[in-house]
């Protein structure tokens, strides 16, 4: 499997990292944040490194369906609802940057950079499309309501951002990394808290130990790896969703995405165009759990659109928090000058953006308050997550997630051995392919 992005793209390749290294600022993770953040470093004149386990932009960043856009779901009204309409107004800010940042870079980037309206939808009461747009509206944004969309079914209502985007990521990574300070096949397993800075033991392609010695560093890994600072095992899972890629079938003028929590998923999915192609996606559900994956969707291109040929099929995975908020900031709150930028809750390209702008200082500063990972943890998920995780831990089973030991689920789908409990995938063979576990499975 392999999206439509890799196509006709081939990313500058970098050494793996060769004897110790001292920088002002090192980043762990070579994905869009942690790119991001090198990007902005670099124009400051700063000493940095980048370094990735494996390829650049290899991981989550290929899978996306590469919308940019400040309109995260119906985020708002639950934001002023639980944070006050000053933090939601902030988190609006960040990402409306962040949007205006990427209109900035593509002006000079050829990476299919389109401006597009974006829609959330619903199939079911118009309630929560009314309650959003009142309060997008006090916050000082600004949305439209809709009871039409180009969609193959009919809608409720739809709230819309106008002057949102859509790209070609991968495109856009060729463009702004070949001047960087990027080390591939160079994999952190370890941070430790030096008298000034930190040390970070480092494995690379030719499997032997180097050091990089750093005032400060980003955690960039999607999902952060050092269990022992953060809580963050206990305060995210990770959800996977699957993409298709159709040709001949009707095209979509505008971006959209469903808001449906239950029920039909037929009814909940979201669109795009690319070139020639219709990107439909949906069926999104937690890490190593049962769901229709890419039958449900080669369902729905099967229905709505029958003279379609689908060309592309992936999946990706994306890190869920407890409140719908990303945790971009101090990895904990007692560790001056580790960072970390994940939780980016299905929107992370804008949130990526956002996340290496507030790390290098090119964001206002007071924005970062609600994006803070020692925020409370007393939500609803947090219970959710620790039973979902004493559950699969009990599991009588042979295959064990090398993180912290739960049971895995065979996924029939992809192939692969899957944690329930924090996200962890693996290869048939034990391969590892996604964190927060560090090492392969045992033969």
């Amino acid at each position: 499997m392999s999206s439509v992005w890799e196509r006709g793209v081939e990313l500058p390749k970098f050494e793996t990292v060769k004897s110790d290294k001292k920088v002002d600022v090192l980043i762990i993770g070579g994905g869009m944040a942690g790119l991001l953040c090198g990007y902005f470093l670099q124009g400051r004149g700063a000493k940095y490194a980048i370094i990735e386990k494996n390829r650049i932009a290899g991981g989550v960043t290929k899978n996306t369906t590469a919308k940019i856009t400040s309109q995260h779901g119906l985020i708002y009204s639950g934001l002023c609802q639980d944070f006050g309409q000053e933090k939601a107004a902030a988190y609006l800010k960040a990402n409306e940057l962040a949007l205006a940042q990427y209109q900035k870079m593509a002006a000079e980037i050829d990476c299919d950079f389109e401006e597009k309206t974006n829609f959330i939808y619903t199939t079911e009461d118009k309630g929560k499309i009314l309650d959003e747009v009142e309060a997008v509206e006090k916050i000082g944004g600004k949305a439209i309501y809709t009871e039409q969309a180009e969609i193959p079914y009919k809608i409720e209502a739809a709230v819309g951002f106008a002057k949102q985007a859509q790209f070609n990521p991968l495109k856009f990574i060729s463009a702004i990394v070949p001047d960087l300070a990027i080390y591939e096949e160079s994999f952190a397993t370890k941070i430790d808290k030096e008298h000034f800075g930190y040390s970070v033991t480092v494995v690379n392609g030719q499997g032997r130990t180097v050091k990089f010695n750093a005032d400060r560093v980003i955690v960039a890994t999607h999902f952060p790896f050092m269990d022992k600072y953060g809580m963050y095992f206990m305060k995210m899972y990770q959800q996977r969703s699957y993409v298709l890629a159709l040709k001949d079938a009707a095209k979509v003028d505008q971006m959209y995405i469903g808001n449906r929590q239950k029920g039909d998923k037929l009814h909940n999915l979201s669109f795009r165009t690319y070139k020639d192609y219709l990107l439909i996606g949906g069926c999104g559900a937690r890490t190593g759990t049962k769901c229709g994956a890419f039958d449900e969707l080669r369902e729905a291109a099967k229905t709505y659109y029958p003279e379609s040929k689908e060309v592309a099929a992936w999946a990706t995975q994306d890190c869920m928090t407890l409140d719908g908020i990303p945790y971009i900031g101090r990895y904990t709150k007692k560790k001056e000058g580790l960072y970390v930028a994940t939780g980016f809750n299905k929107w992370g390209m804008t949130n990526s953006m956002a996340a290496a702008m507030l790390l290098t200082g090119n964001m206002d500063k007071e924005l970062a308050e609600v994006f803070r990972p020692d925020r409370s943890m007393m939500k609803p998920q947090l219970f959710i997550n620790g039973l979902e995780s004493a559950k699969n831990l009990m599991k009588p089973v042979g295959h064990r997630c090398t993180h912290l030991g739960c049971a895995l689920k065979w996924n029939k789908a992809e192939k692969t051995w899957d944690c329930p409990c924090h996200g962890s995938r693996f290869e048939e063979d034990g391969k590892i392919i996604d964190n927060p576990a560090q090492k392969n499975l045992k033969g």
